[in-house]
């Protein structure tokens, strides 16, 4: 991803600005509908093979059979609504924060090809960060209502929550989502930019006559990889900030710990180390094809909105 400069100007600026918040608010709904099943049977192990020694689910696919012969195909998809209005406002601010700020920050930087840590880092931490505040509520809910298996609809579970919890309630798991937010962000853009930058290099050397970057099916394919690949990245940074998450949100006891570290001990302590990373394969399962196809429909997006540049 590469800068797209001074965007002719400041009317022009804002209009490019705009383009990338539409354009991440359709991939953050491309990752919902094709990730949030293996989401489901993640969050299902992390809720219950973290409690006692004794696991009640086997593995990912025994899981996933307890729920397709409970609760059918639609099982897999509970807690969908609250993770679409979170998901896409999330991917939408992320990617429109992200973008912004790296170009704020790069400064004299900006003429350079090559990806800037220093830039990049920073850049993605804000944007994670500031999109935790809007993650943390959505995903409580969509939680609650893939464990507790709740079907009248998140903004039951919502007023219940605070009804009963109040407004704190709302934000339960709120310092494990902004240091799942702030650091996975941090590897997923460093991952995707480089390995974008790195593949289009080797590309473009091997290569005097055919124009890769104007070619779809390669575009697509770059995206698919370097997607695919940030997103494994990220969940392999920050699963256990993802499980202490999880246990904060979903725990019957309004009175227990929020602080993910002390969560953290305690799972360990319970179960071991495999505790913390409980859901692992399902959620590296989904973070490929998830992360792929979020890319993929922004870069896609962006290019039909005449953004000439990604991020």
């Amino acid at each position: 991803m590469t800068s797209d400069g001074g965007g002719g100007g400041g009317g022009g600026g804002r209009v490019d600005a705009a383009k990338r918040y539409i354009a991440g608010f359709a991939a953050g709904i491309s990752t919902v509908v094709v990730g949030h099943p293996f989401d489901t049977v993640k969050v299902k192990l992390q809720a219950y093979n973290t409690r006692t020694q004794k696991r009640e689910y086997k593995n990912a696919l025994h899981c996933t059979a307890q729920i397709l012969s409970k609760e059918g195909v639609r099982g897999l998809y509970k807690g969908a609504s609250p993770s679409f209005i979170g998901m896409a406002f999330e991917s939408s601010l992320l990617f429109g924060f992200y973008s912004q700020t790296k170009q704020l920050l790069q400064g004299e930087l900006q003429s350079s090809n090559r990806p800037q840590l220093q830039v990049i880092i920073p850049s993605a931490a804000y944007g994670g960060a500031l999109i935790s505040l809007i993650l943390c509520p959505a995903e409580l809910v969509k939680c609650r209502m893939q464990v507790q298996g709740i079907n009248n609809g998140p903004l039951d579970c919502a007023l219940k929550t605070v009804k009963n919890e109040g407004i704190k309630g709302i934000f339960r798991g709120g310092k494990a989502t902004l240091l799942r937010e702030s650091i996975g962000n941090s590897v997923f853009f460093s991952t995707y930019e480089f390995s974008r930058h790195y593949i289009h290099l080797q590309l473009n050397s091997n290569s005097s006559e055919v124009s890769y970057g104007s070619n779809l099916f390669i575009d697509v394919g770059i995206g698919i990889m370097t997607g695919g690949l940030s997103g494994i990245a990220y969940w392999s940074a920050v699963l256990p900030f993802d499980v202490a998450k999880t246990v904060i949100q979903t725990t019957p006891d309004v009175h227990s710990s929020r602080n993910p570290f002390w969560t953290l001990h305690s799972i360990y302590r319970r179960v071991g180390f495999r505790g913390c990373y409980a859901g692992l394969g399902p959620t590296l399962v989904r973070a490929f094809p998830a992360n792929a196809a979020a890319i993929v429909t922004w870069e896609l997006a962006a290019k039909i909105l005449g953004l000439k540049h990604g991020l």
